[in-house]
């Protein structure tokens, strides 16, 4: 893993070949400022690349094309080839070929973030209905890398500049939500949220607010039970450690605009906390994967294969996740190294003084 804290690498996989990931890549990295600030890697094809490249011709991307990850260039994007084959490209349509590539630079990409060879990872769109495999039978990138990472539990948690939401559940049917809605789950979420505020985020006593299942908060049980059986019971629980805070009825909490007084919010399924997310966040949302001892961030949009090849899509979300994954890099190591046993840091100090005093003297 990099020791250069000013410059982590990120890697980017590529998502489904067939949508806009790959042209999201060449705009927003095409800016050469962004190696001053990281080593980005992208993981994909030269080829499918420069397929995207010649439709934006406004763009001056330029890339250090390799196979091999330990041979990366510092100065420069780099594309690790994770496929040598022709590759048959269409953008816009839903297909096996998309779906398969996709997993590929998905399994490479996050195989390097396990042996440490980057520092992050920044996911480019899939589609949940193509990638669909022996090698990955997930509801979406959140889930894979639970299970890829060994995480007992995860947290998807949605970034702006003026709020975070995270889910109890994610990508469930409706009809299905409330059998999900569990003490257990609302307490780990809730932890895995706070520690991930202290460790990511650098706040150091973050205040969540947990919403209801039920309109008006189950009205003490007319419309629904959940809030005085599971949700207020796991509350209760949590605050022995954590400053959890509600149920809230979803509608009055952000048409008041309480969310702005909290850290984060969790919500108990994806239609409740996404809606208010895009409708009220400030500047572009980013996905993060909490609970992760690697970093995984996202835009927080999907393929968009309506516009796929047409050199219409905008950057800005894939753009504002990886800043998100570097600031998160750079804010563990913080955490981390100002946690770090005092004894231990008092014998590297002397061990760095030694070896100065050693190379003055031999000068």
């Amino acid at each position: 893993m990099s020791t250069d804290l000013q410059k982590p690498v990120v890697g980017f996989t590529c998502g489904d070949i067939n949508g806009i990931g790959i042209e999201l890549i060449i705009k927003a990295l095409s800016d050469n400022r962004i190696v001053d600030i990281c080593t980005p890697v992208v993981f994909a094809n030269s080829k499918c690349v420069q397929f995207y490249r010649k439709n934006l011709p406004d763009y001056n991307f330029n890339f250090h094309q390799t196979r091999e990850i330990n041979k990366l260039n510092p100065k420069q994007v780099n594309i690790l080839n994770c496929w040598d084959e022709d590759v048959v490209i269409t953008p816009g349509q839903l297909n096996e070929v998309g779906g398969k590539y996709a997993l590929l630079s998905l399994q490479q990409a996050t195989q390097a973030l396990k042996d440490g060879f980057i520092d992050a990872v920044v996911t480019a769109p899939i589609h949940k209905k193509n990638i669909q495999s022996e090698s990955f039978q997930y509801s979406g990138h959140t889930p894979y890398l639970k299970d890829f990472f060994g995480a007992k539990d995860v947290v998807m948690l949605m970034v702006a500049e003026n709020m975070r939401i995270g889910l109890v559940t994610e990508h469930v049917p409706v009809a299905d939500v409330a059998k999900f809605i569990t003490k257990e789950a609302i307490v780990s979420k809730l932890k895995i949220i706070n520690h991930s505020l202290q460790k990511d985020f650098a706040i150091e006593k973050p205040k969540i607010a947990v919403l209801a299942l039920n309109p008006h908060a189950g009205d003490e049980g007319l419309i629904g039970n959940e809030e005085l059986t599971i949700i207020k019971t796991a509350i209760k629980e949590a605050k022995n450690q954590i400053l959890a805070f509600g149920p809230y009825s979803a509608d009055a909490f952000f048409a008041r605009g309480s969310y702005e007084k909290f850290d984060a919010v969790l919500a108990m399924y994806h239609d409740q906390g996404l809606i208010p997310f895009k409708s009220l966040a400030l500047g572009e949302g980013t996905n993060f994967t909490a609970g992760l001892e690697v970093v995984r961030t996202s835009p927080d949009h999907g393929t968009a294969f309506d516009i796929a090849g047409k050199g219409k899509a905008d950057a800005s979300s894939l753009l504002a996740a990886a800043f998100e994954a570097i600031d998160i890099v750079r804010r563990r190591n913080g955490y981390i190294e100002a946690r770090q046993n005092p004894l231990k840091k008092w014998s590297a100090r002397l061990l760095a003084n030694a070896v100065d005093e050693k190379v003055v003297e031999e000068a």
